[in-house]
């Protein structure tokens, strides 16, 4: 009888507890959608139980970035700059995620180049985890293999001085994609010297594998996602001035729409499903999406509708579940749910009940994290409406000069855990239902 109650306690666990890595950027697909269950549908007062706080710096200054974390296990990877002023100094960073303790300290020489400072110092992109290896890249185009357990170096490239790439106004600030046995990433083409906007290397050695010559665009701050659209399998993303996708075999570009007026900066990660490609960008320009079919190893990208400014994502992303789409837009500075496959002039429903930020959706729920005060907000995952479950505001402040900049890295769900960012200081707090 014991041995039967054992089981069925078990087996009653295996039902309601679901851990999950945060492996990349936007998590385990590159949408903002975590796969945990198990979590906390509300919040006592003042927020889940923080369980510790981590200076990226460590007992040195510094620490500044924007990139968020990614989480492996009992392993938390992440960088930051020691300077705070112009961004140099680099690193990249393992942390045990049990208590927040630093396992490796690894410093990123960083390359040559412009490195504009008025929004704030310090390493935009998040790592990516694949296997014993994470690839890391640096504000000015150096990217990096190290090894997961000791943060040895195993490669590195320029992403301008090798392959011609144009470093963005506010430093390359895309996550890497692993597809295969490929990395893929955006140089971007310089007027001067430039080999293709998209390139892909050999994720072991770092060699060239392809470059999309036909593609020249210059780079924006988007990150690269993988889709199988009709069997034809192909890179989707915004580069500073258009949607594109590339082939994925050999870099080949199969269809480019620049109607969207893009414009500044264009930086949130495409959501693709169901054959249906959205993308949106802020300082005025809206959202679009695109139905994509393919015949003869190509793909055709047919306009939806354009040109929207119902949704005008900034930075902080936008999730898609079901049907609809959630993120904040500027258009009315504002929280927003929509049906986002027909174009609609109306939000299913809007909130201004916080302020600008990012968010990610993990167990039915939506961590909104607001950038100016570091406010987190859980809220159901509903077109029904704003229905919030709980909020708190970070304890405390990072004192790293922001110029202009604001709390931009974005939240990140992995194993029971909420890990926050602003810049040099980061948060773990418990978030698994007992």
């Amino acid at each position: 009888m014991r041995r039967l109650l054992a089981v069925s306690v078990l087996v009653l666990a295996s039902q309601t507890i679901h851990a999950a890595d945060w492996p990349q950027w936007r998590g385990p697909n590159r949408d903002g959608v975590s796969t945990e269950t198990g979590l906390l549908k509300e919040w006592p007062k003042g927020g889940p139980r923080l369980v510790w706080k981590a200076h990226l710096g460590g007992a040195e200054t510094g620490g500044v970035g924007y990139g968020s974390p990614v989480v492996v296990g009992d392993k938390l990877f992440i960088t930051a700059a020691e300077d705070d002023k112009d961004g140099q100094k680099e690193f990249a960073v393992c942390l045990n995620t049990k208590t927040g303790e630093r396992v490796w300290k690894v410093e990123l020489p960083a390359g040559e180049g412009p490195y504009l400072t008025g929004w704030g110092s310090g390493p935009r992109s998040s790592p990516t985890a694949d296997g014993d290896a994470i690839y890391v890249l640096g504000a000015r185009g150096d990217l990096f293999r190290l090894k997961a357990a000791d943060g040895a170096k195993v490669w590195s490239v320029n992403l301008k001085k090798d392959f011609g790439g144009s470093i963005p106004g506010w430093g390359y600030s895309e996550s890497v994609l692993i597809d295969g046995d490929n990395l893929i990433c955006t140089p971007g083409h310089s007027k001067d010297g430039g080999k293709g906007t998209v390139l892909a290397l050999d994720k072991k050695t770092g060699a060239k594998v392809w470059q999309s010559a036909e593609l020249t665009d210059a780079a924006a701050y988007a990150s690269l996602i993988a889709a199988d659209i009709g069997g034809v399998r192909q890179y989707i993303t915004q580069t500073s001035s258009a949607a594109v996708g590339v082939r994925a075999k050999d870099g080949k570009l199969l269809w480019r729409q620049t109607t969207l007026k893009r414009s500044v900066a264009v930086i949130p990660t495409p959501i693709v499903h169901d054959g249906y490609a959205f993308f949106t960008s802020g300082y005025g320009a809206g959202c679009e999406l695109f139905k994509l079919s393919s015949k003869d190893d190509t793909t055709a990208a047919e306009k939806v509708y354009s040109l929207n400014k119902l949704v005008a994502n900034h930075h902080g992303g936008v999730v898609r579940i079901g049907d609809h789409i959630y993120g904040h837009t500027d258009s009315g500075n504002r929280w927003v749910c929509v049906e986002y496959k027909s174009e609609a002039a109306d939000p299913v429903w809007e909130s201004k009940e916080l302020d600008k930020g990012s968010l990610i959706v993990a167990d039915g729920r939506l961590y909104c994290y607001g950038q100016s005060k570091g406010t987190c907000v859980l809220v159901e995952a509903s077109p029904k409406g704003w229905k919030e479950s709980g909020r708190f505001e970070i304890p405390e402040k990072s004192q790293s000069p922001r110029r202009q900049g604001a709390i931009w890295a974005h939240p990140v769900v992995a194993n029971g855990k909420l890990f926050l960012r602003d810049h040099e200081l980061l948060f773990c707090y418990d978030i698994a239902a007992k």
